[in-house]
């Protein structure tokens, strides 16, 4: 089954609700057909609100315009838009069966008896719950509800799938099973999906691209690999991932910080960067490195992380190869190529 891509695009799209609270300013956004854009980014920066826009679950204020296409749907109804919607509380009814929930849309859209109880069928083996098609929702698991919920937003055939936060409630194996199967889904039926969280591994493994928004603003849109390596602010910097800071002067090709001195090919002058973790590398004695202490170690499997005091103004945090051992207050040699660094900007 595969469904056609839907372009949407947002036109000077602005919230305030009445008691006056501004949850977006101004915002105009392309969305591809069949692409799956994720919104990301903290509490109460404006993601969801984007997505009831969307919707039609909000209205945006005058001016603003949203397009399915080429079919202006502002003042549609959500009912009236064909999206589909998968929410974190799986919002299903409790009164009615798997199969009852499923084929809720068709039954509103009054689809024929025959084809309602097919697109069921069909709905039941894609989401592999079949076996389930009777069973009360109050007897179902939580990856059982999602994958109903899912089920139920796909069968109307929707213009596009909007999914709000839809594996928060779920524990964290689980969650990482959901979304690789999202991910295989969403793929194979080519429709338009938006995806709102507040999880940058859900973000990265998902979108396309994805849209980090700050205080109702969208602070950079780009693709996983874009956003993460060269993030737009500090902010962005800060939030997705973790981040070392280092701040230095650099003078006659060299970087001078407190723990040793680097090669740097940029303008001489005060040095303000960031730094990932897996960036930095251990050094062997003679090579041009920062020398440090590390304050703790933390064995994670796939590798090490290592807090090093004393090689730049702030703790560096290095994630480092997992068969090397190393314990709190060994001395460390650390070293990174200088294009690892980016530059930050406010």
């Amino acid at each position: 089954m595969t469904m056609t891509g839907t372009r949407i695009r947002l036109a000077g799209c602005a919230k305030t609700f009445p008691d006056g609270t501004r949850a977006l300013e101004p915002l105009d956004l392309e969305v591809n057909a069949g692409e799956t854009l994720v919104f990301l980014g903290p509490s109460g920066c404006g993601k969801t609100t984007t997505l009831r826009l969307i919707a039609g679950l909000e209205m945006p204020d005058a001016g603003g315009r949203i397009l399915f296409g080429d079919e202006d749907v502002t003042a549609l109804p959500i009912e009236k838009r064909n999206v589909g919607m998968v929410f974190q509380s799986y919002a299903l009814f409790p009164n009615m069966s798997v199969a009852g929930n499923i084929a809720y849309g068709l039954k509103i859209r009054r689809v024929p008896d025959s084809d309602r109880r097919r697109r069921v069928a069909e709905m039941l083996e894609m989401m592999r719950i079949t076996e389930l098609a009777d069973r009360p929702i109050d007897q179902l698991s939580g990856g059982q509800r999602q994958r109903v919920a899912l089920a139920r937003a796909l069968a109307v055939e929707p213009r596009v799938l909007l999914l709000d936060e839809p594996l928060t409630a779920l524990d964290a194996k689980l969650r990482e099973d959901l979304r690789l199967e999202i991910d295989r889904l969403l793929r194979r039926l080519g429709i338009t999906a938006i995806y709102v969280t507040h999880d940058q591994a859900e973000a990265m493994a998902l979108g396309d691209r994805i849209v980090v928004m700050s205080k109702g603003r969208v602070a950079q849109i780009g693709r996983p690999r874009d956003i993460y390596l060269k993030p737009a602010d500090r902010f962005v910097a800060d939030f997705i991932g973790s981040m070392n800071r280092l701040s230095g002067t650099a003078r006659n090709g060299v970087l001078e910080l407190p723990g040793g001195n680097l090669p740097w090919a940029g303008p001489d002058g005060p040095v303000e960067a960031a730094l990932r973790p897996e960036s930095l590398r251990l050094a062997e004695e003679g090579m041009a490195a920062l020398t440090g202490t590390v304050i703790s170690a933390f064995f994670l499997g796939d590798r090490q992380r290592l807090i090093v005091g004393g090689a730049a103004p702030e703790p560096l945090i290095a994630d480092v190869p997992n068969r090397i051992e190393i314990a709190s207050g060994d001395a460390v040699r650390l070293t990174f190529d200088a294009d690892a660094l980016i530059p930050l900007s406010d």
